[in-house]
């Protein structure tokens, strides 16, 4: 498989804003032990973060919670590394990799498990299966879950392939423009993807991966703001409860965090196992972290942690 980054990769933009108004930026956390600054990659993955907020969940936990949008969990990441949020939003594929590189954040939280990972083909590409595959270009963004499920397809098929570098973002145009041949992307892009190619999508499995959508705090929250974290999973359960029994509120949340339309999200969210929970979490982060080695996302030379020791389980619900 080849991967290529272009010169210039283009990044989406941080958008920040809480339920009452937008932020001016983020360049830094609120040292008031009862407000918490949480970095939302604007996925359903976490779609509790948008009901908790949008539905009042936060505020009956006593809750003053400031929600930074990011395009991926390897941004987010970033923000939470220098500080800028309390807690982030992540995939287990970057989080595996930012673990191996820094001590200044911990897994708090699996929020929910994702089997939906597809890749999003032209028929126009002469692409009808997975073998077909071979030779052509597949745009992702490297290193996130989404990159990550297209090698593993890959893989699997023992083929060979480009990848090649796209912004979330810039997933929909590049793939209707025929700039890649087929994209790897997580959601509600793929979704957007779909609705956008219409007839020419081709919808491809293949991959054994099951995504984790994960919360990250950092050392300076879980020490400093233990009963707001606590609180806050509490409203992220009570959210996840509202997603399962499709209350229309916190659809209504969903889709206006995601911009996905109605039917749409009709046929994401039922992909999505919305129990709060951490699991058998540290073998698959190890599993995650080799292969980040494997690919050069981790420095070859880089001992990998114990990712046991990198999971607080402290702060989530017991009921």
């Amino acid at each position: 498989m080849t991967i290529r980054l272009p010169h210039r990769v283009l990044a989406a933009a941080v958008v920040a804003l809480s339920a009452t108004g937008m932020l001016a930026a983020c360049s830094s956390v609120d040292d008031d032990p009862a407000t918490l600054t949480v970095g939302f990659v604007v996925d359903p993955s976490w779609a509790q973060v948008p009901v908790a907020a949008d539905t009042g969940l936060f505020t009956a936990q006593g809750l003053t919670v400031k929600v930074v949008n990011f395009s991926s969990g390897v941004e987010a990441l970033q923000a939470a590394v220098a500080g800028q949020v309390d807690v982030t939003t992540a995939a287990d594929v970057p989080t595996a990799a930012a673990l191996a590189k820094s001590n200044d954040i911990k897994v708090v939280g699996d929020g929910a498990r994702w089997a939906g990972s597809r890749i999003v083909a032209r028929k126009q590409s002469g692409i009808a299966t997975v073998a077909d595959l071979a030779g052509k270009r597949i745009g992702t963004p490297i290193g996130t879950s989404a990159g990550y499920f297209a090698s593993n397809v890959l893989d699997r098929a023992r083929i060979d392939a480009e990848l090649v570098q796209v912004a979330p973002s810039a997933v929909v145009t590049a793939i209707t423009r025929g700039d890649v041949d087929a994209v790897s992307i997580f959601q509600p892009y793929q979704a957007q993807s779909i609705q956008a190619l219409g007839s020419e999508a081709v919808v491809l499995d293949g991959g054994d991966y099951r995504q984790r959508s994960l919360y990250l705090a950092t050392t300076q929250a879980i020490n400093g703001k233990r009963d707001a974290l606590t609180k806050f999973f509490q409203a992220i359960s009570d959210a996840g409860r509202k997603l399962v029994a499709r209350d229309p509120a916190a659809l209504d949340a969903v889709a206006t965090a995601t911009n996905l339309d109605e039917k749409l999200l009709a046929t994401v969210l039922p992909e999505f196992d919305f129990t709060l929970q951490l699991g058998d979490l540290p073998v698959k982060m190890r599993e995650l972290g080799e292969w980040g080695k494997a690919q050069g996302k981790i420095d070859k030379g880089t001992d990998l942690p114990d990712y046991s020791a990198a999971i607080d389980p402290g702060f989530l619900p017991t009921t």
